[in-house]
């Protein structure tokens, strides 16, 4: 699509929902009731004028570490309209975290939910760029009335740093990854709309939050751009808080990770199918196991239509989708985006074989804050690294190989940690598996295995161990199986394999 270069993210985004009449329409329901388009266009302008008068400028950054409600959306659209970069960032840090991303983004001001203002207090005496804390409640108020009700665009164009996402953290230290302020727009149009067909009748229900690319989008871009309404919710998705959304609000489109659609079909209080409005259901994250999907499917009728995104390009430019869907791929490429599999020489790999993802597309990102060497080696032309292994089949379907630094190599050959964990995850009693190299006596790397039971199942170490000699090749199977309560993960659902590297 031809975004102008004179463009403003946050204004497109209201105002082409004013423009088409939808100023009563809820734009978003939280935990505390309704939000209309005209509401949000106006606090989004209240907010953005309020930083204004409080002294930030353009360009200046202002970091966001709230739950899901709508004051999200009015902070991190009304720092954009003003041209102020949001930098969202995860709920689910530590002090330690916040304090280096607070110094690493240089942040002029911080928007805290009250209930994780704890994790800041020990550290805000110690950031000399920090100048204002808002804190939701009373303060974020003051903040809207210190404001305008009418906000003029800042004068930005597509090209400019629109906002920041920090790296999730599955392999280690966050990144500052700046996003320009066509990404929105572009990756609505092209995968929302061109893949799922989002209409302005849906609504929709993230377990996403909205820290994440993944979240961002389906809560936030996607929803504002098709003029549909978003259910946000504060807590942790659990089966149970997400079933009471599904059954209460009736949303017809549906985001989660393989590890909460596993959780929810474990669950004996899975809602019944005539208790459901779906008609898009969409797993990202991680590779959804076939059997996942199968079970989903029986149970509702619905298809899982699993893709992947990055915090690097935005969600998500590999995906299936509606009436071409291959189970146990993540599909094919987003109409708009070029993808190749290539070796360590960056050299085209066969069909069949394992290779590199990278991917060209209009919704990369810019580069890494602060970080020049990593910036080079990801942004390369035209192309970003994904840092994932795939492998394409002669229909043109990608199916996922495990991470690039996941990768074992057993007896010589690559084995994929994601394939032994699908095949794990195919037990009737695993709920969940991650899969991690360790050396046995003579020091060569061999597969083990971390597994959650489902509840009230039992299986031993050599059961499953047979169990994945039947279903790949016998130099797969995992030498060694550990059973644990949980496994380590972010907040997206992602494994965090390093801790069971540690």
């Amino acid at each position: 699509m031809d975004v102008p270069r004179d463009y403003n993210a946050a204004h497109d985004l209201i105002e082409r929902n004013l423009r088409a009449g939808r100023g009563a329409k809820v734009a978003f329901h939280d935990d505390r009731g309704a939000i209309t388009y005209a509401q949000l266009a106006e606090r989004v302008n209240r907010f953005g004028s309020g930083l204004l008068a409080m002294g930030l400028r353009m360009e200046e950054r202002v970091l966001i570490a709230m739950h899901d409600t709508a004051d999200w959306p009015v902070a991190f659209l009304g720092a954009i309209k003003a041209g102020i970069v949001p930098v969202a960032v995860n709920t689910l840090l530590t002090t330690k975290d916040y304090q280096y991303m607070l110094s690493d983004s240089r942040a002029q001001a911080l928007v805290v939910s009250e209930a994780l203002l704890p994790q800041f207090k020990p550290i805000l005496e110690k950031l000399p760029f920090l100048k204002h804390v808002i804190v939701t409640g009373p303060q974020f108020e003051d903040v809207l009335k210190k404001g305008t009700a009418e906000l003029a665009p800042a004068p930005t164009t597509r090209d400019d740093a629109c906002f920041w996402l920090y790296s999730s953290g599955s392999t280690g230290m966050p990144k500052g990854t700046v996003h320009a302020h066509s990404s929105m727009i572009e990756t609505a149009e092209l995968y929302a709309q061109g893949v799922l067909g989002i209409k302005d009748s849906d609504v929709v229900f993230s377990a996403a939050k909205l820290f994440f690319a993944y979240g961002l989008g389906n809560s936030l871009s996607f929803v504002l751009a098709a003029g549909a309404t978003a259910v946000l919710m504060a807590e942790r998705p659990t089966p149970a808080s997400v079933f009471k959304r599904l059954v209460e609000r009736k949303p017809t489109f549906f985001y989660g990770v393989p590890t909460l659609y596993a959780a929810m079909l474990a669950d004996p209080n899975f809602p019944k199918k005539e208790e459901l409005a779906l008609r898009i259901c969409v797993s990202a994250g991680e590779a959804l196991p076939p059997q996942i999907a199968k079970s989903f499917k029986e149970k509702t009728g619905l298809e899982i239509l699993d893709g992947i995104g990055s915090t690097e390009m935005l969600p998500i430019f590999l995906s299936n989708r509606p009436g071409e869907l291959r189970h146990g791929t993540t599909g094919k490429a987003v109409p708009g985006y070029q993808l190749r599999l290539v070796d360590q020489q960056v050299k085209p790999v066969k069909q069949g074989e394992l290779g590199e993802l990278e991917i060209s597309g209009p919704t990369s990102a810019m580069y890494y804050w602060n970080n020049r060497a990593k910036s080079r080696s990801t942004f390369v032309g035209a192309w970003t690294k994904s840092g994932d292994k795939y492998t394409q089949d002669a229909d043109g379907f990608y199916a996922y190989g495990g991470r690039t630094d996941d990768m074992l190599k057993v007896s010589g050959i690559w084995v994929s940690p994601a394939e032994v964990e699908a095949a794990l995850v195919g037990h009737p009693a695993v709920l969940e598996a991650a899969v991690v190299g360790k050396e046995d006596e003579q020091k060569l790397v061999k597969p083990k295995a971390f597994v959650v039971l489902k509840p009230g199942t039992k299986a031993s170490e050599d059961e499953l161990k047979a169990y994945v000699k039947e279903k790949l090749a016998p130099y797969k199977y995992p030498r060694w199986v550990e059973f644990a309560n949980e496994l380590p993960k972010t907040a997206t659902g992602k494994i965090q394999r390093f801790k069971l590297r540690a």
